[in-house]
């Protein structure tokens, strides 16, 4: 019984945390306004990425959205595994936290838990910056599978200026063709 109390608690705890960091991003950072998620819709390379457990020993990761009847965005997200020799991918769910035309979302792969996924920066639907809920989520993400130079350069210098250490980037190699990419 004392064990099962314990257990509860500690659900109780990271629900509640969960739930409510998800609906956080960094304090310097800010979602784009005037946000079109059907131009947002489709295949973005990931150009660099912080390291993550989760993405651990990928390359040509990929992020493809699509959306769902209720609204929300379905999220597919690939990549080959260079450590295993083999191709990897993640179905979830996206939903945003407020207004539809703030880029301002939240993510789930493991329903009922869900993590931010802010828009910070966005080049003509061709290029974005993407903080998740605080300084440990960068990603640069882009259509094809390369980024010039000065967007690449304006992305990092805005990153460092909400507080990103940047030098912290691993850069995705982008080599091989997805079977996941449609």
């Amino acid at each position: 019984m004392k064990n099962r109390i314990i257990f509860t608690l500690l659900l109780s705890f990271m629900l509640i945390n969960t739930m409510t960091s998800c609906s956080s991003m960094p304090e310097k950072a800010q979602p784009v306004s005037q946000f079109d998620v059907n131009r947002y819709l489709g295949t973005w390379y990931e150009i660099a990425r912080f390291d993550y457990h989760f993405e651990k020993d990928l390359d040509n990761a990929i992020a493809q959205y699509s959306l769902n009847a209720d609204g929300s965005v379905n999220v597919v997200n690939s990549g080959y595994n260079f450590k295993k020799n083999t191709w990897v991918s993640a179905n979830g769910t996206a939903k945003f936290r407020g207004d539809k035309d703030i880029a301002a979302l939240k993510v789930s792969f493991f329903k009922p838990f869900y993590a931010g996924y802010n828009v910070i920066a966005l080049e003509d639907y061709k290029y974005a910056l993407i903080a998740g809920k605080n300084l440990d989520y960068l990603w640069i993400l882009s259509r094809e599978k390369t980024i010039p130079e000065n967007v690449k350069q304006n992305f990092i210098t805005r990153a460092r200026e909400i507080g990103y250490d940047t030098s912290k980037l691993i850069w995705v190699k982008q080599d091989k063709k997805s079977p996941f990419d449609k």
